[in-house]
Order: C-alpha cells, then structure tokens, then sequence
C-alpha cells in the first residue's frame, strides 16, 4: 500500500522532480518506508512506499518495464498476481522483484489498457506510455483505493489524496458548490465531484486516458460494474460455493511480507473474516473499539461489543486488543481527523480511526469484514422503502426520499446562505442520484427486481463511500486494510445469489430512521432478517458464536454525547465561538437544528456530526 501522485503539463513545460516531491512528502504518511520521483520532461510521477511485499530495492518506484518504455507509480495490492505472473513469463516476460507492482507493469506492457480486466485487487495506478506518451490511470472494481485528479487549464494533476495538490502554486481551494449541495443530502458525495472545487474522484471501475496528441482532455471509461440479478442456484449450491469462494477470497488476501491482523468486531463479518484467517494463521492478532457508556442512555447502552469480541477472539483463539473511547476522543481527534479524511462522507468515523491507530501499533497489514453488508443485504429497512414502487420514477422518488440523510431540499433555503444558494443554482442532487443508475436496465416486475437495484445503489454509494473513509483512516497511520468480500469471484456469485436467500420478509415493510442509535441491532431483534444465507453458510465456522451475530455498526453514544459532555465543545465549535461555516450555513438554521437535538424533541446527530466536520474541513483547508 502507497501513496501515488503526478503532474503533465499540456503546455510542454518541463516538470520539475521538487514539485513532484513536495506532493508525495505532503503523503508521507502513506508509505513511510521509502519515496521516489521520475520525470520525463512534461510528465512527473511520485510515490511514497509501504512496504508489504518485496522489502527489498527491488520494490522501489516508480518502477520501469525492461525496456525503459512504461513507467508505474501504484497503490494497492493485486491478489492473484502470482498466477499473472506465471502467465506472463510464458508469454516472455521476465521479473526482477516480487512484487505484484511489476506483473501489473507487464500486464500493461502486454495487454494495453485492457491490462485491468485480469486483476483480482485493490488498486490505483499511474502508468506513463512513452511511445505513445499517454498517461493512462485505473481505479479498481469497487473503489476500495482512491485516486483524485484535477485538470485545469495547462495542467493535469493527480494523486491518492488531494492534500498533495495543496503544495502545487497554480491549485488554489475553493469549496465546490454542487459537492456542498450533495454532501448536505446524501452525508456522501454521489458524483465524482469532492468539496474542492475542480478536484474528482476516479469513478470506481474506471480508467483515465490522456495523449496530448489526441486533446487536452481525459477519456474516462468504465471497464466494470455490478450486476446484481438472481440465478436459479438452490440454496444448498449458494451455501457450499458461497463459503468456498470466501474461504479462498480470506487466504488470498493473507498474502504478505510483514505482520498481519484482523480487525474483530461483534458482528458475523469480521468474525468470519477472521475465523478463517485464524485457521491458516494461529494466534494471529486481532483488534477491536468500545465505548465508556457511563454517560449514554436508551438504546446506546448497548453500543459496546468488547464482551461479543472477546467471545471470538476466545474461541478463535487470538492475540487480541482493544481501544475505548470516551467522549472527549472524538473533541482532541477532529482536527487530525479531518485532515486526514479531506474528502468528507459518511457518518461518525472517528472510532475507525482510533482502531486502525492502535492496530498500527502491531501490524502493517489488517483484514476487514467491510463489504458483507452491501453484498448479502444487511440493511433490510432500506430496502423494503423501495417495495410497492409502480414504475422506476416511483421508485427513484421513495428511495431518493429515504436517502436524504441529512435534510430534504426544501430545507435548503433555510441552511445555505443566499450566497451559496446562488452558487448552488440549479444544481438538484436527486439528478446525481438518478446518475448512479446510469447503464442499468430496470426491468422492475417483482420484489426481487426492486431489491436487487437497492442492493447495487448501497454497492455504488454506501459502501464506496466508506472505502473511501476506510483508506484515509487507515492511511494515516500507514496501515493497509484489506477487504476479502470484495474479491473478484466472490463478489460475481453474492451477486447472484437469489434475494429470498439473504432476506425473509420480502412482503413486510418496517420503518427504521437511520439516526437512530443502534438501529442495526434493535431492527435483526425485532426480525433476524438479512444476510441470512451468510449466516447459515458461516455456522461452519463456529455455529454458537458467528452465525447468530447481531449487526451493531461501529458508532459511539454520540447522540446522549452532544448533548451531555460535548456540548460545550459542540455550542463553541458550531455557534458561540464565530465559526467558519458561517460563510456557508444559515446560523439561525445551525442554532436551531442543535437546540431541538439539546432539547431530545429531535435526533440529529448525523447532522450535528456533519456541521463539526464542515467547519473543521474549513479551518484546515481554506485558512
């Protein structure tokens, strides 16, 4: 795992190597364990190294193909390079390291652009063609690695976060009005926009071409995408493939030169995770993140699952740490945080980022259960909003309706200044959730139909957007995560795993509201539903403890926080102390959203959460 970054210039101005390098130290934390630059005259390539395989030179980038023509800069790991590689060396390649950076070089140096369809991985990578002198940028399958660029005028910029653009005299920051629109429905960003203004983000599954001979502007192209339609597989061949293509999908991913653990929470994901991981690995460490629930209250009680964790890591039999957090964690972290995660999305994540700082304390490298939920239909309450829809347009309405997680568009006028709502203009974020869509066919005649479009919406949107929070968490402590759901074989068969295998109250609607605490929990109570062919198929591992896991979701007591030992911390941030988002949100409207929450008449944690995390975005980036 790296951190890559580079600059062409289309104006043939030469790049400088001190350019380049002040963008990879500004990602330093990335990969500490070694740097390089290369430049050819317009086009500049940097990288930072975490050292996971081959911990020799011989792993050094940017990396050089045999004849100095294609040049590599890459972050990520490709699981099934060995095979690659076998490959290739009978198609006459030859290797000089262990890595799987050079097999993903050859590749290209073999198959072309096309070089992406053979990989099994995570990864974003920066090729430089010289005879073609094409610039050509890939992000993996699922978007589990990110890989942002900018091109502006004279000059194309790229790099694994937008920090490194920041050292670069000609980016200024500006925040993105159309983002900020998104961000305040969503809590995510569905488009490739980010809160910079001009800076994407490289869809999932696509590649970037650029060839100053053919124009100064990107091709960008899908390569992949889900396709979650139902098979007429029985249950019983689901289940024995299902735990097989896992089972595989975990050692796979075990692959590594230096120590490896395995995050253990008190959910049936990262149990099974780790269950088979401890099968190859004995005494393999394992981490988890509590709560001091000493000042929590209602359903918060139950946010701790040390007690289920240590069950696993009992009978798996592993060397096991924790971290627990109190309320005045998440007031000294925001200010590292937020620099850290740049790319605001998704909802309280500072836990991760203690978890994956005391992981980093022991291992480079770390298995997640990320990736089970979206796949086998862990969330049933979302889903079901979208059953009784008459047509595609109904169910673009009650599914857009459900995911305005932060405010409708009504209440806009009241929280964007009239500066901002002039900026915003007719931007309508319901078009960019509309976008998600864009390629599908919507053959929508039963329940099924409907599910599965829900299940690929939360594949393209929840969970990138918590692959993208996942990276920079980790990151910052220069820990690799990796995520064994998303593997290339097992995801084609969970998506195609009929519906009636995951959820079993297909004709039942239930009403959840997503800031609730602890609605994962409270909801498989009330139901036991979703994910149900996993937990069947994973009582193999350990029938008593795995299998009848409840989903708990790994959030503090935030909502009894805010209004108890944090909210001076929250009224000063936020009101009394001249914030900055004061340029961009309605004070009265701010104000008014934090009374109801202090008064109980409301739950706007998410809320809340997001306004710290804006006017901290603020502070560190446009001082």
């Amino acid at each position: 795992m790296c951190g890559i970054a580079g600059i062409y210039n289309l104006n043939n101005l030469p790049v400088s190597t001190v350019e380049v390098k002040k963008m990879t130290d500004a990602i330093r934390h990335r990969g500490p364990d070694g740097e390089g630059q290369y430049v050819d005259g317009s086009l500049g390539l940097g990288h930072r190294r975490l050292s996971i395989l081959d911990l020799t030179e011989a792993g050094s980038q940017p990396m050089a193909s045999a004849d100095g023509n294609c040049v590599i800069s890459y972050n990520g790991e490709v699981y099934n390079f060995g095979e690659l590689r076998q490959d290739l060396e009978e198609k006459g390649h030859t290797f000089h390291s262990q890595t799987d950076t050079e097999v993903v070089l050859n590749a290209y140096v073999e198959w072309g652009t096309d070089c992406v369809d053979h990989f099994n991985g995570m990864f974003a990578f920066a090729i430089w063609d010289k005879r073609c002198q094409r610039l050509f940028l890939a992000r993996d399958r699922f978007g589990v690695k990110p890989l942002y660029y900018w091109n502006k005028g004279e000059h194309f910029v790229f790099a694994s976060e937008i920090k490194a653009m920041l050292t670069l005299p000609q980016f200024s920051a500006e925040v993105w009005p159309e983002a900020l629109n998104e961000y305040f429905t969503f809590q995510n960003i569905f488009s490739d926009r980010t809160l910079f203004k001009e800076v994407r983000l490289l869809p999932a599954g696509h590649t970037l071409t650029l060839e100053k001979t053919k124009g100064k502007t990107p091709i960008v192209s899908q390569y992949w995408d889900f396709d979650f339609c139902s098979s007429e597989l029985s249950m019983a061949e689901a289940e024995e493939q299902l735990f097989d293509l896992f089972e595989r999908a975990v050692k796979r991913q075990m692959v590594s030169d230096v120590e490896l653990g395995s995050y253990l929470s008190g959910g049936v994901d990262s149990g099974s995770v780790t269950g088979i991981a401890a099968s190859v690995r004995p005494r393999i460490t394992t981490f988890t993140g509590g709560f001091d629930l000493s000042s929590a209250s209602g359903l918060e009680l139950g946010f701790d699952e040390r007690d289920t964790s240590e069950a696993l890591s009992h009978h798996f039999k592993t060397e096991h740490y924790e971290v627990v957090l109190k309320a005045g964690d998440m007031e000294a972290v925001m200010p590292d945080l937020t620099w850290h995660m740049e790319d605001l999305r998704m909802g309280q994540n500072y836990p991760n980022y203690f978890v994956a700082r005391l992981a980093s304390k022991f291992v480079k490298v770390v298995l997640s259960g990320a990736g089970g939920d979206e796949l086998f239909a862990g969330y049933p309450w979302r889903y079901y909003r979208a059953l009784g829809s008459t047509d595609k347009e109904d169910y673009f309405k009650r599914y857009y309706g459900y995911w305005q997680r932060l405010m409708g568009d009504d209440e806009k006028k009241h929280c964007f200044t009239p500066e901002v709502l002039q900026a915003v203009g007719s931007h309508q974020p319901f078009a960019d959730f509309c976008n998600v869509f864009n390629g599908q066919s919507f053959a929508l005649n039963t329940p099924e139909e409907y599910l599965n479009k829900s299940l690929y919406f939360e594949a393209k949107t929840f969970l990138h957007g918590f692959f993208v929070v996942e990276d920079k968490l980790s990151m910052a402590h220069g820990l690799e995560t990796r995520v064994p759901f998303m593997d290339n074989d097992l995801v084609d068969l969970a998506t195609k795993i009929p519906i009636a295998y995951k959820l079993a109250n297909l004709d039942k609607t239930i009403t959840v509201d997503e800031n609730q605490p602890g609605k994962h929990a409270t909801y498989f109570q009330r139901t036991g539903d979703g994910k149900l062919i996993l937990r069947q198929t994973m009582r193999r591992l350990a029938p008593t403890r795995v299998a009848t896991l409840k989903k708990q979701g790994f959030s503090g007591p935030d909502a009894s926080w805010f209004r108890g030992e944090s909210v001076d911390y929250v009224r000063h941030l936020l009101v009394d102390g001249k914030p900055r988002m004061g340029d961009y949100l309605n004070q009265a409207f701010v104000r008014r959203i934090l009374e109801e929450h202090l008064s109980g008449k409301v739950n706007h944690r998410l809320l809340i959460w997001s306004f710290l995390s804006f006017e901290w975005w603020l502070r560190k980036f446009l001082p």
